[in-house]
C-alpha cells in the first residue's frame, strides 16, 4: 500500500505542474496575442473550445487531489492531464495551422 501512495503522490505533483505549465500558461498567451492583435483573429475562436478543456481539466484535478480513494483519484489525475494535452493540441496546433495558412 505505501507504494502506491508514494506514487500517487508523484501523480499528484505531475497532475498540478501539467496543468499549471502546460494548460494555464500557453492559454494565457494565446489569449495575449489575440488580444494584441498580434495573430489572426480566428484565432480566438480556438480559446472558445481551449479555457473550457482547462477549465475542466482544474476540475478534474483538483478532484483528484482531494479524494481519498487512490485508484479513483489516479483516474482523476490522469483524465486532468489528457484534458491539458487536448487543450494545448487545440489551443498551440491550431494557432499554428492558422498562422501558416493566413501567412
Amino acid at each position: 500500500m505505501e507504494n502506491t501512495t508514494g506514487a500517487l503522490r508523484s501523480l499528484r505533483w505531475y497532475a498540478v505542474l501539467a496543468l499549471v505549465v502546460f494548460g494555464i500558461v500557453p492559454t494565457v498567451m494565446v489569449a495575449l496575442l489575440v488580444a494584441k492583435g498580434r495573430t489572426p483573429g480566428s484565432v480566438g475562436i480556438l480559446l472558445i473550445g481551449g479555457i473550457p478543456l482547462i477549465l475542466a481539466a482544474a476540475f478534474s484535478a483538483f478532484r483528484g487531489l482531494t479524494g481519498d480513494d487512490p485508484e479513483v483519484a489516479a483516474r482523476r489525475l490522469h483524465l486532468s492531464m489528457g484534458l491539458v494535452a487536448g487543450a494545448d493540441v487545440l489551443l498551440l496546433g491550431g494557432n499554428a495551422l492558422i498562422r501558416m495558412a493566413t501567412s
